[in-house]
């Protein structure tokens, strides 16, 4: 199958035209209404700093089904334990810039360029994309970032500079999820991280039906979820 060029016009070819490896599209821009769309249509961007924008949907694709999250003992007993304080949406642009910085110092490439940053916290700006923060002793040891429409959220990137510090944000998300009857958690590809915590593939057309099933329908501007309206966990200390 051939890999479509965007037109200016924020439209997208249907996903299941993608490439077997996922890549549907290049070009276009990162504006709300077209980063909106693609997530509504089970589309996502990737691509590395001086590429033109790439736009994927593999099949099959990951998710977290909320209600289906494995805890182990050890990280039960952190959680217990209250080891981390847990905030929602107070620290958007340090966080995604620490998923950043971290893989670079780790030697790895990433795809949050400027751009994607820029991108990313205007869609927070708008009430789209949300962090959740892990905070210990006054300093952010993890968090997670992505976007959320209808019942479901859009997972993007996480980083950890403590153990654990990731993975209790990512539990207490879903949790909130739950208690407000989301969907799913997408989180695009398989990783042995994820995949030990519950997450599941699916194949892209059982996806597409339970984002509908979750209320996102493609639109040029999905309306934003509203998982934090019961307000913030316990704020950072210090």
């Amino acid at each position: 199958m051939p890999v479509y060029r965007l037109i200016e016009q924020p439209v997208f070819p249907g996903p299941e035209l993608a490439e077997p490896d996922g890549l549907l599209a290049v070009g276009g821009d990162l504006s709300p209404r077209r980063l909106l769309l693609a997530y509504s249509m089970g589309i996502f961007p990737w691509f590395n700093e001086g590429d033109p924008i790439l736009w994927w949907s593999p099949d099959p694709r990951c998710i977290l089904e909320p209600d289906q999250l494995k805890i182990s003992r050890s990280l039960a007993k952190i959680l217990r334990q209250g080891f981390f304080s847990v905030t929602f949406d107070q620290a958007f642009d340090q966080v995604i810039s620490a998923c950043a910085r971290l893989r670079l110092e780790g030697g790895e490439g990433t795809w949050i360029t400027d751009e994607m940053r820029q991108a990313y916290c205007l869609l927070h700006e708008l009430g789209y994309a949300h962090s959740v923060e892990s905070w210990r002793e006054g300093k952010l040891e993890g968090g997670l970032y992505g976007v959320c429409l209808g019942r479901c959220f859009f997972g993007e990137s996480m980083f950890h500079r403590a153990a654990n510090a990731s993975k209790v944000a990512l539990v207490t998300l879903a949790q909130r999820l739950q208690r407000h009857g989301f969907e799913l958690i997408d989180c695009q590809l398989p990783t042995s991280h994820l995949e030990s915590l519950g997450a599941r593939q699916l194949p892209r057309e059982e996806y597409l039906r339970r984002l509908r099933q979750g209320g996102v329908t493609p639109s040029t501007m999905p309306p934003a979820g509203a998982f934090l309206q019961e307000g913030d966990m316990s704020p950072p200390h210090g």
